[in-house]
C-alpha cells in the first residue's frame, strides 16, 4: 500500500506528454512563409537589374503532409531568390527546405535531390517549382 500511492502519482506524471501532444494535422500558415529568400541583396543590382525581375509562384501542390507553393524571382533567366508561400508545420518541412531552396539556387533549376528524410516535402517542392519554371517559360 505504500508504493501504491507514488507508482500511481508517478504514473500519472508520465502520461501528461502524452496527453499534450498534438499531432501534425497539415495546416498550413500562409500569413508567415516557412522560409524567406535565400539570396542577399546584391549591392551591384541597380534599378535596372530590378526591372528585369520576374516573380513567379508555382501551383499549390497538395501532399500528405500538406499543401506547398513556392515563388521563385527570376533575374533574366537565372533564379535569385525561391520563397515558400504554403507549406506544413512539420519537422521535416523546417530542416529540409532551406536545404531544396540553396540546392535550386547551385542548380538553377528542379533538377535537384531529394533530402534524405523528406521525400514528400521535396517531391511537394520540386512539383511546385517546376510549374514555376514552366510558367516563366510560358
Amino acid at each position: 500500500m505504500k508504493r501504491a500511492i507514488p507508482v500511481l502519482v508517478l504514473t500519472a506524471l508520465g502520461l501528461v506528454p502524452v496527453w499534450r501532444y498534438h499531432p501534425s494535422t497539415g495546416a498550413v500558415d500562409t500569413a508567415q512563409p516557412a522560409s524567406t529568400p535565400t539570396s542577399p541583396p546584391s549591392s551591384s543590382a541597380s534599378s535596372s537589374s530590378s526591372s528585369a525581375s520576374k516573380v513567379v509562384q508555382g501551383t499549390a501542390v497538395s501532399t500528405s503532409k500538406g499543401v506547398f507553393q513556392v515563388e521563385v524571382t527570376f533575374r533574366g533567366d537565372r533564379i535569385a531568390s525561391v520563397r515558400m508561400l504554403q507549406a506544413p508545420h512539420h519537422p521535416q518541412t523546417r530542416w529540409a527546405v532551406p536545404e531544396l531552396i540553396a540546392e535550386t539556387l547551385k542548380a538553377q533549376s528542379a533538377r535537384i535531390d531529394a533530402v534524405s528524410g523528406a521525400t514528400i516535402t521535396s517531391q511537394g517542392y520540386k512539383e511546385s517549382l517546376q510549374a514555376a519554371l514552366d510558367a516563366k517559360g510560358a
